[in-house]
Formats: structure tokens, C-alpha cells, sequence
């Protein structure tokens, strides 16, 4: 079955791999893209430290993109993002440009002169708000986007500052925009992936559930709790820039209790380690020192899969 979506990204099934930040690596995304998804790579993937300055980021991202060249001939996806003024973007897509990426996701940023840098170089974008609406979604038509990546408040990772299911959400954006829009947000099987489609999502994108992908370089204990745990377990506190929701560990009942007394955000950010937070816990496995962020999808993740098993279940309608 094609879609626009495999048509605009030239790949057989309509499923992106979310980027995870630095829980992806050139393993896992050329695991997907070899099982006919798109992988995409995260800022930091593949890396075993934090970089100390953008241009070692950029450098480490240049080397992980030609390792997943070598383990795949298919389409995968890099993500644009340095931060909240943008001011390294143009090292960013020149490298990416000249690395050969068919494809570039942008979170969130509407710059008129990224989109047609990108378009220019024939690159697919894929455009991603940290909180979708009708008017950014239209926006980023308007610059050229090629397709719409609309994520409910079921994510993991940052969610958006509006409380709106993704049930709620897909059709909201589907109806706004001419071009494609994929659906993010608790997907985690085959019924989310048929409940998208019907609220007119045109492909689907997933995170929580490549997180327990054997490729995937998260702490195995990090996994082994996302397969033993259910959606009942979930804690949510507020934070910068909005919300977080986390699996128990040893930080997060402190910040429930902390939210329980209406602490300011960024106070809250500042309890949480920051977005180091992440990575103490998800990466190296530090449950003291960080939280496990999930979407509420996980109740139906049973099991820690290859990416391309993973790829075979959610596409089995295709």
C-alpha cells in the first residue's frame, strides 16, 4: 500500500523512528530504515559523553550519520535543532547537506531561510511543534514543509503545553493542512497505528517504543522497567518549558511532591537536573540523579525487540 507519505520520503511504510535525542545511534536508525521505516537520527546519537561545544556536536552528528550509510542504502532523517536561538543552524544544514540526508527534521522553528535551504537541495522536511496548532501547521506549509508531524500530550520526552490528546489532535491538523500529517503520541502497537489512519493521519511516529528496541543504546534496566511497567505508573509534574512525565525512580517522587506544592517551573527544571536528567537516567542508567520520560502508550510494550520486528508488527497492515 503506498501512501504520500512512503511516496515524499521514498520508503516502503509510513512509520518515522522519533529521534530520542541521544538515545538513537547508527545501529538503530539504519535497523529501521533497512526494515522500511525512517529512521532519524538525534542530536548527540550514538555518543557515550555530552559534547562540549556545538562545532564537537556537529563533528560527532557527521561521523554518526556515515556510520548509518554503511549499514543502510535507505532514506533516514537527522534532526535540526541547537538550541533556542537557532544561531548554528547554518553549520548544521550544510553539513547535513553535504553528508547527503535525504531528509531533515525541524522542531518547532519557522525561519523562512531554513525551510529554503533545505527546499533549494531538494531535502524532504518534516516539521515538528512542540505544541501543534492550525496556525504553525499552516505556517510551516506556507515555507514548504512536506509533511506535518502532529503530536498529542500522550508523548514522551517534552510534552506539549496544551493538554490535548493526540486523538484529538490528529484530525484538528489533518484538517487545517493540504499536505500529509503523521500522527505522534502513544503509538505502540498495531490498534494505535489503525486508530491514527483513521483520524486521517496518513503514517505514524514513534518513540516510547523504540526505546526497548535491542538497538537502542538506553540502560537495559531503563527497557526492563518500560516493559514491566503500564501507563497507571506514570508520574506528571510541571517543568520547563511545560511538562514531564516520568517511571519511577529514585528522583521522581521528590518532584511529584514538589509539584503537590505548586513549586514554580523553573525551580521544578532545576529539581529535575535539568535536561541532564535524561541522560544520568536513560542513558547511563542513574535513577537517583534522573528521570525515564515515556508517552502513556507504553502499557502495551511487552517485550525488548529487534527495531526491525518492532518496524514488521506496527506496518503489519501494509
Amino acid at each position: 500500500m503506498n501512501s504520500r507519505v512512503t511516496k515524499i520520503l521514498n520508503i516502503r511504510y509510513p512509520l518515522i523512528q522519533a529521534p530520542l535525542y541521544f538515545l538513537t545511534n547508527a545501529e538503530l536508525v539504519a535497523a529501521v530504515s533497512n526494515a522500511g521505516g525512517l529512521g532519524t537520527l538525534g542530536p548527540h546519537a550514538g555518543q557515550k559523553s555530552l559534547p562540549g561545544s556545538r562545532y564537537v556536536a556537529l563533528d560527532r552528528m557527521r561521523e554518526e550519520i556515515r556510520k548509518v550509510k554503511k549499514l543502510t542504502n535507505n532514506p533516514f532523517a537527522a534532526t535540526l535543532i541547537n538550541g533556542p536561538d537557532m544561531s548554528f543552524w547554518q553549520p548544521t544544514a550544510e553539513m547535513l547537506a553535504e553528508e547527503g540526508v535525504e531528509v531533515v527534521l525541524i522542531n518547532e522553528v519557522l525561519t523562512p531561510e531554513i525551510y529554503d535551504f533545505f527546499k533549494s537541495r531538494s531535502i524532504k522536511i518534516l516539521y515538528r511543534a512542540l505544541t501543534p496548532s492550525i496556525a504553525n501547521s499552516k505556517e510551516a506549509e506556507r515555507l514548504g514543509a512536506d509533511i506535518i508531524i502532529a503530536t498529542g500530550f500522550d508523548e514522551g520526552g517534552t510534552v506539549p503545553s496544551r493538554v490535548i490528546g493526540t486523538f484529538s489532535i490528529v484530525p484538528m491538523i489533518v484538517d487545517s493542512v493540504s499536505i500529509p500529517v503523521i500522527a505522534a503520541g502513544g503509538i505502540s502497537d498495531i490498534r494505535g497505528v489503525r486508530a491514527a489512519l483513521a483520524l486521517g493521519a496518513e503514517g505514524v511516529f514513534a518513540g516510547s517504543l523504540f526505546l526497548t528496541a535491542v538497538e537502542n543504546p538506553a540502560a537495559d534496566k531503563v527497557k526492563r522497567l518500560i516493559v514491566d511497567s503500564t501507563a497507571e505508573d506514570l508520574l506528571l509534574f510541571r517543568t520547563l518549558p511545560a511538562y514531564y512525565r516520568t517511571l519511577p525512580t529514585g528522583l521522581s517522587p521528590k518532584l511529584a511532591e514538589l509539584d503537590s506544592q505548586d513549586t514554580d517551573r523553573e525551580t521544578m527544571f532545576k529539581a529535575m537536573n535539568g535536561y541532564h536528567s535524561l541522560w544520568q537516567a536513560m542513558r547511563l542508567g542513574n535513577f537517583d540523579q534522573g528521570v525515564v520520560s515515556t508517552g502513556t502508550g507504553i502499557s502495551v510494550i511487552k517485550s525488548i525487540r529487534p527495531a526491525a520486528e518492532i518496524v514488521a508488527d506496527l506496518m503489519q497492515d501494509f
